[in-house]
């Protein structure tokens, strides 16, 4: 059995008006093609890369295996000078390395601090941010961070989703995006945001058989390329070469809706985790009664938040 696999669309010429109007509010995924995106898409070579930042430090993940696994932490965090960085980024095997000559490596860029700082290409980034124009289609209260990407060629990372909406900009190489919808939750085997299923092309269908029942979305980028990834949609990534990219977050609900130690955009908004702390409250509650009433309470309680919190009207 395989999971049916459904094209993302591809839009192109798509004007601010036009997404706002025909796209966002549908809350699905789309591929948008031939956005303005400034001269980074020509300019960004590896020499160009290396020389415009020069040596300052920055923090990677580095990982032996090309399917990165945040649950379990298979990789190590290094620091390198950025330019050495990504001259290594972009070899296949290198001379000089941490782990093993073929290991992979991961930028996500960060604030000052990582606690407290939220990723603004502007601000840790400004020469490389000089080259892009990012495509505002959000009001500019809304914005939340720019996340400078670096990954080389094979690089997997893990499935998981975000809390807000964004655009993940292809600026140079290949990535291919695996999606699924927020309805398919029950099939993704979560541990807090993330999924347990790590190769979704070769899932262990005996340690995760429900994971057919998800229905894969993909799509395939080229530099140039903007996925919108709307709130709550899983995603699962794989950079088909060494490539360059760009996140950018927005606020889709009121600010206030966030939490505001949430420095990546992946703490689920304060309302929800109050509902999990108070369901948690309720269910060791139900451990005072015996097994069966137990599973009898605990069947009627998830009808209750069936009939009560359910969508009915999924595409």
């Amino acid at each position: 059995r395989e999971q049916s696999v459904v094209p993302v669309a591809r839009l192109a010429g798509v004007t601010r008006e036009q997404f706002l109007r025909d796209v966002y509010p549908r809350r699905r995924p789309v591929v948008l093609k031939g956005m303005e995106l400034g001269t980074c898409t020509t300019k960004w070579t590896v020499d160009y890369l290396s020389q415009a930042e020069g040596s300052k430090e920055v923090k990677i993940h580095v990982s032996a295996v090309p399917q990165m696994d945040f649950l379990s932490k298979n990789f190590v965090y290094r620091t390198l000078p950025f330019d050495v960085f990504v001259q290594r980024a972009a070899e296949v095997k290198h001379k000089e390395y941490f782990i093993s000559e073929d290991e992979k490596y991961y930028l996500r860029s960060v604030g000052e601090d990582a606690r407290k700082d939220i990723a603004d290409i502007r601000k840790q980034f400004p020469i490389l941010a000089e080259d892009v124009q990012i495509p505002e289609y959000f009001e500019k209260e809304q914005f939340f961070s720019s996340v400078f990407r670096i990954s080389s060629a094979g690089l997997q990372l893990w499935t998981h989703y975000d809390v807000m909406d964004n655009f993940l900009i292809q600026v140079t190489g290949k990535k291919r995006v695996v999606l699924y919808s927020p309805r398919d939750a029950p099939y993704l085997y979560l541990s807090g945001t993330k999924s347990e299923v790590l190769d979704v092309d070769n899932p262990d269908l005996e340690k995760y058989p429900l994971f057919v029942k998800a229905k894969r979305y993909q799509c395939f980028l080229e530099a140039g390329d903007v996925l919108f990834i709307p709130a709550l949609w899983f995603h699962n990534v794989i950079s088909e070469e060494f490539g360059v990219a760009l996140n950018v977050f927005w606020k889709h609900l009121p600010p206030e809706s966030y939490d505001k130690s949430d420095t990546y955009g992946n703490k689920d908004p304060t309302a929800a985790s109050r509902a999990i702390q108070i369901l948690d409250r309720a269910l060791k509650t139900l451990e005072e009664l015996p097994e069966e009433y137990r599973d009898f309470y605990a069947r009627r309680m998830v009808l209750r938040i069936q009939e009560k919190a359910y969508r009915n009207d999924y595409g």
